[in-house]
């Protein structure tokens, strides 16, 4: 090693591990430097996660070696990864919603006077990170109080509060807003200035391109190539993990639109949105674009009738219709593919099948039974047609990457036959293969005569699939721009109140 290159932080050589039926890793090598942001990326079912959980000891490899600051290591449990200085910060929150933000942090290492916990120390642990992490949040606030970025950005600091020396993020920024986002930048870079290593998984190839310092390749569970960000392009990277260029991630159909299949007329909710007015014809995507907090999901969730309006009218293909539940909303032809689909879209521990199913339960009953066989042909041609891979329908949902979950969430609705789909977030926390499936699949859908309503805080992906994009700002609609117009300037101008109403 010369005198230039950093101390190894991390070595893990030669890691395998099988699950029934599932290679996950096949011989993976990877060395992560102390003092560098090391992004890792890859298809869901890469082996991305697979290797994480063997580096947090939840798993054990079946072959491979494992060293933390040139040390080796035995057999490895999550206890003994946080003693050696191992934090991991997950896409999927793992916080208690009913305790404070202080005792989310110092949860697990409570400090404690005598054999009770010392909550004034709790409170001054929390108030510091915090002020570290430049988060203007009240430590006493009841964590399920807080928005999700403002959760994640407590995540955070559960595991910056630890002082860990190698530091794995995976998906940080999937909740997060620019603000909140650029705050992550600058606690990683000050970590990377201390010597901390870091982990950096994620499916936003720009965020990798502007953060790290190198990057390694996983696909199907083989460590494709390590190389420095310096010398590398999105659209290599691309090739690297899925064989196809970044140009064809983004797919757009010219079709000829139809007529309105959703009217949305002066809906109001007050102290969340005022006086919305929108319309989505048939065979039209139309994107709803907004900074967090802008009143989007509270739209969509309006519309689909989870929760009620105060005024206006909504009206599906002509028709007025009064949407105050969701079961009215379906009713209606409105199906909703929520943001949050851990806690919203899926039932984690049933199987592919059942979820697939749920939303259509009475079409393959009949006075007292499922009729297991219409039911499996149902899933067995979704499956096939929404390219769920493993095609193990009877798999519990929980063990499948994010990707195939979303097109599960995804697939049921379609199931239902909707005139309208609204997509809050449709492909949040998803890699660009599986991406490119759900986009060809919202294609498919409006090009069947099917009316597109879908909220992204990927500015590109809406510019891209969206024939037109109205912009919210604090509530109110400010902006209806067409796809010959639409760039990024004109939307952040609009999202940021830059125009007028």
């Amino acid at each position: 090693m010369s005198e230039t290159t950093p101390a190894s932080a991390l070595r893990m050589t030669g890691i395998s591990k099988s699950f029934p039926g599932v290679k996950a890793l096949q011989d993976v090598n990877l060395e992560v430097r102390q003092g560098e942001v090391h992004a890792i990326v890859g298809e869901n079912g890469a082996g991305k996660s697979t290797l994480m959980k063997i580096l947090s000891g939840f798993y054990q490899p079946d072959e491979g070696e494992i060293e933390v600051a040139g040390e080796p290591v035995g057999h490895w449990t999550p206890r003994e990864a946080q003693k050696r200085g191992i934090g991991m910060i997950y896409q999927e929150l793992n916080l208690v919603p009913d305790l404070t933000v202080a005792e989310n942090i110092s949860l697990g290492v409570m400090p404690k006077r005598g054999p009770f916990v010392d909550y004034k120390q709790v409170t001054a642990i929390a108030k510091r990170v915090l002020e570290e992490l430049d988060a203007d949040i009240d430590p006493g606030t009841r964590l399920g109080n807080l928005s999700i970025s403002q959760q994640q950005l407590v995540e955070i600091a559960k595991v910056v509060a630890k002082r860990p020396s190698i530091v794995v993020l995976d998906e940080p920024t999937s909740s997060l807003g620019d603000k909140e986002t650029r705050i992550l930048f600058d606690v990683i870079g000050r970590m990377r200035a201390s010597g901390i290593a870091i982990i950096y998984i994620s499916h936003r190839l720009q965020e990798v391109m502007e953060i790290g310092d190198r990057v390694t390749v996983l696909r199907d569970g083989r460590h494709i190539e390590t190389r420095d960000v310096a010398g590398i392009t999105p659209e290599q990277m691309v090739r690297l993990m899925v064989g196809r260029d970044l140009s064809e991630m983004f797919p757009k159909l010219d079709l000829e639109l139809g007529e309105p299949v959703l009217t949305v007329n002066n809906i109001t909710r007050v102290g969340q949105f005022e006086d919305i007015t929108l319309e989505v014809r048939a065979n039209e995507i139309v994107g709803l674009a907004g900074l967090v907090g802008s009143g989007r999901t509270e739209v969509a969730r309006a519309i689909f009738g989870l929760d009620p309006v105060d005024s206006g009218e909504i009206r599906v293909k002509g028709k007025l219709v009064k949407i105050g539940t969701p079961r009215q909303g379906v009713a209606a032809g409105i199906a909703l593919v929520p943001e949050d689909r851990k806690a919203q879209g899926i039932i984690p521990a049933l199987s592919v099948r059942e979820n697939f199913t749920l939303p259509v339960i009475t079409r393959i009953t009949n006075a007292l039974l499922v009729l297991a066989r219409r039911e499996r042909g149902i899933v067995n041609g979704l499956v096939d047609r929404l390219k769920v891979n493993p095609p193990q329908i009877e798999r519990p949902l929980n063990v499948f990457s994010g990707g195939n979950q979303q097109k599960v969430v995804l697939g049921k609705w379609l199931l239902s036959e909707p005139t309208v789909l609204i997509l809050d977030e449709p492909t949040r926390g998803v890699d660009v293969g599986a991406k490119a499936d759900i986009h060809e699949i919202i294609g498919e859908f409006a090009k069947a005569g099917g009316g597109v309503l879908m909220i992204s805080s990927e500015l590109p992906e809406l510019l891209a699939v969206c024939d037109r994009i109205f912009v919210l700002h604090e509530g109110n609609l400010v902006a209806e721009i067409p796809r010959a117009r639409a760039d990024e300037e004109s939307v952040m101008r609009a999202a940021t109140g830059q125009v007028a109403a």
